[in-house]
């Protein structure tokens, strides 16, 4: 029961960073007239941030990873690095594919968030967040 409940808050926290990852990329390749390829990076980036603290603060609140706050900031993005080279190489080659996703990069980087799921929650619940936290 507790796999399906961290599942399902996991998901809630990717559509919270799909969002941002989203809103982000599409701002900046359509407002501010960016490389696709470059506003990933940074839309991407914002998004781990996102989804590191609602992992941290609900689907993982009753387990501890040991670290401090920056420190395990910095572990999640070194494990996201697998899902996020998944999620990079599907938008890439999405874009690569489909140039008319070049005018809405916001749907190549949905199709590469979902592949990346996978990867990423593996990685957060069997590394990062392994141990149940202990009450003093």
């Amino acid at each position: 029961m507790r796999l399906r409940r961290e599942a399902a808050l996991f998901a809630v926290g990717g559509l919270i960073g799909l969002a941002v990852d989203a809103a982000v990329v599409q701002a900046l390749v359509s407002g501010a007239r960016w490389n696709p390829y470059l506003a990933r990076v940074l839309s991407f980036l914002l998004a781990a941030t996102v989804t590191w603290w609602w992992n941290r603060r609900r689907t993982f609140a009753h387990r501890d990873s040991g670290r401090s706050a920056p420190a395990e900031w910095l572990h999640w993005l070194a494990l996201m690095a697998g899902g996020a080279a998944v999620n990079y190489t599907v938008y890439v080659a999405l874009l690569v594919q489909f140039p008319l996703l070049h005018r809405w990069p916001a749907a190549a980087a949905a199709a590469g968030s979902a592949v990346a799921a996978l990867v990423n929650f593996s990685a957060a619940r069997g590394v990062l967040f392994r141990r149940a936290k202990t009450t003093m």
